[in-house]
């Protein structure tokens, strides 16, 4: 495996509903570190493109791609690739296709996807997209720990529609390649002992970490939007990760 120079290369990828700007705060402390770090918005989450519902998994691994190569990331000096919920499958597309460009992946309470899986395959074609859901749903599905109620309404004022497609598409893998890739889960919502036991005994969310060939692990207690409720220690959990060479 090829190794990362002082100043690793950092692509922050947010999940469902969320653009680049919900990494703000966590840029703010890599930025200060001598990291390069960007975040991207994945298509389909750009609320100015009219053609947005229509986005595909494919077209955003195919972004992610794009970004990779626009920072001149090669096997010599490849990127971090710091994955945030349910940006875990158009990255798991972009491990299978190309994990020589991948110094490192970090999982932000997530994980990488099994094959042939779908995040939603049963919603029907005719939804174009999935708004954010209210606020007492959204706490169902998901921790809303250590979020404040202006956080939670930005949330809500900036959140864009998940594109149908992206929810019902399933990923194809192919590339064993991918387990091969060092990967750190940073577990906020559930802990990582946790995590472990699931993917030991098979659960369909986490039965791919099982896979992985070179696995750390950070604990880093808080809700499933990490990036607002800790995001200095996010912050610092990330450079941890893409500066390690083993």
């Amino acid at each position: 495996m090829p190794t990362t120079t002082s100043s690793p290369i950092i692509i922050l990828i947010a999940g469902h509903w969320l653009g680049a700007w919900a990494w703000d705060e966590v840029l703010e402390h890599l930025t200060t570190d001598h990291s390069r770090a960007i975040a991207m918005t994945l298509p389909g989450l750009d609320g100015d493109d009219p053609e947005r519902a229509a986005k595909t998994l494919d077209d955003q691994a195919a972004a992610v791609l794009d970004v990779i190569t626009q920072l001149g990331v090669s096997e010599d000096q490849p990127a971090t690739l710091v994955a945030h919920s349910g940006a875990n499958a158009p990255v798991s597309l972009v491990l299978d296709r190309h994990p020589e460009l991948v110094h490192r992946v970090v999982w932000v309470d997530s994980g990488p996807v099994a094959t042939g899986s779908a995040f939603a395959p049963d919603i029907p074609e005719e939804l174009e997209e999935l708004p954010l859901p209210s606020l007492d749903v959204l706490a169902q599905q998901a921790s809303l720990e250590g979020l404040s109620a202006e956080v939670l309404e930005r949330f809500r004022a900036r959140a864009v529609p998940e594109p149908g497609p992206v929810l019902r598409q399933p990923v194809e893998l192919t590339n064993d390649a991918r387990r091969k890739v060092r990967t750190t889960l940073v577990c906020c919502s559930i802990p990582s002992a946790q995590v472990l036991e699931l993917a030991r005994a098979g659960h369909a969310m986490f039965a791919e970490v099982a896979n992985i060939e070179h696995l750390d692990v950070i604990d880093l207690p808080t809700g499933h939007w990490p990036m607002w409720s800790r995001p200095r220690d996010l912050a610092k959990a990330i450079q941890s990760a893409a500066s390690r060479t083993n």
